[in-house]
């Protein structure tokens, strides 16, 4: 499983541990993924998913599953999470 969030991309990022007397080696920064479950009022349905906790305040800020997935770019999404987006915008289309 990779550590990368499904609606934003985020992943994993490298650095330095840098001790006191200025040595350094080499670390990975890992997201902050969480398991969740967000419904989608088009839908009628839930799906799971593992988003960064980030990712999960701008659904929130953005009133729900539908809306973020409306305004996110296709690059950023993940498989899954694309062919929900398509799911959604048939949907609404109908």
């Amino acid at each position: 499983m990779s550590r990368r969030c499904e609606l934003t991309g985020k992943g994993v990022m490298v650095g330095n541990n840098v001790s006191h007397a200025k040595n350094r080696t080499r670390r990975r920064f890992l997201p902050n993924l969480n398991d969740v479950t967000l419904a989608s009022e088009a839908l009628g349905r839930s799906f799971k998913f593992r988003i960064s906790a980030a990712a999960l305040r701008s659904v929130d800020h953005r009133g729900g599953l539908d809306a973020f997935l409306a305004k996110a770019k296709d690059a950023e999404l993940s498989v899954r999470a694309l062919k929900v987006k398509k799911d959604i915008a048939k949907a609404i289309a109908a």
